[in-house]
């Protein structure tokens, strides 16, 4: 288990403190791409995000808080955690100041601690399935809504800045229907893990 959980071949950037979130989450979003996540050591480096604003109607936050998303109004870097579809757990960071109510969606990671417990989780072996999607990623890394409200730098969650600069494209986000269509989806150009591809156009 412990061979899973640890791969000495990677290097991760220093720890992202709270303060890293308090800022628009129009900047936080972008930055994102190439951070690597863990959730009790295992998980990876984070290829697609999606930012919401409390402005847009496709965001939990924008008719106000509820017991649900009283998360989102909180402090930044905390994760909100719900579930979507009464299926699937979705993670997201919350960003800007208290009351802003705006976060970044985790939609997927490139798998690389951990490995082996992903695989047990998920019940597939292909690496390429394991993240690709935000229900996955939280199968995955077994986030569930106990780490609602958990503070993203403290255990069992750590985030750690990337340390190159990644080539990140934007586009439209995904399954939106309450809001007009924005480029708020960021990615890792060219990644083989994305939930799906970025229009070439």
């Amino acid at each position: 288990m412990a061979q899973n959980r640890t791969n000495t071949r990677l290097k991760l950037g220093r720890p992202l403190q709270r303060r890293f979130f308090a800022r628009s989450v129009h900047e936080v979003a972008p930055d994102l791409i190439g951070a690597t996540l863990l959730v009790d050591g295992v998980g990876g480096v984070i290829v697609e995000v999606e930012a919401y604003h409390h402005t847009d109607p496709a965001a939990h936050s924008f008719r106000g808080p509820t017991p649900r998303n009283q998360v989102m109004f909180g402090p930044p870097g905390f994760a909100y955690v719900y579930r979507s579809y009464g299926i699937h757990w979705c993670v997201n960071f919350v960003c800007e100041k208290a009351g802003s109510a705006s976060a970044v969606l985790i939609r997927a990671i490139q798998p690389t601690f951990g490995i082996g417990e992903m695989r047990l989780r998920r019940g597939i072996e292909d690496e390429r399935l394991l993240c690709s999607g935000p229900g996955k990623l939280c199968q995955a890394l077994g986030i569930t809504h106990a780490h609602n409200g958990l503070a993203l730098d403290a255990p069992p969650i750590s985030i750690h800045a990337r340390t190159e600069a990644p080539d990140v494209v934007a586009g439209i986000r995904i399954g939106i229907t309450k809001a007009i269509e924005l480029p708020w989806r960021y990615g890792l150009r060219g990644s083989k893990f994305l939930s799906k591809p970025f229009s070439k156009t």
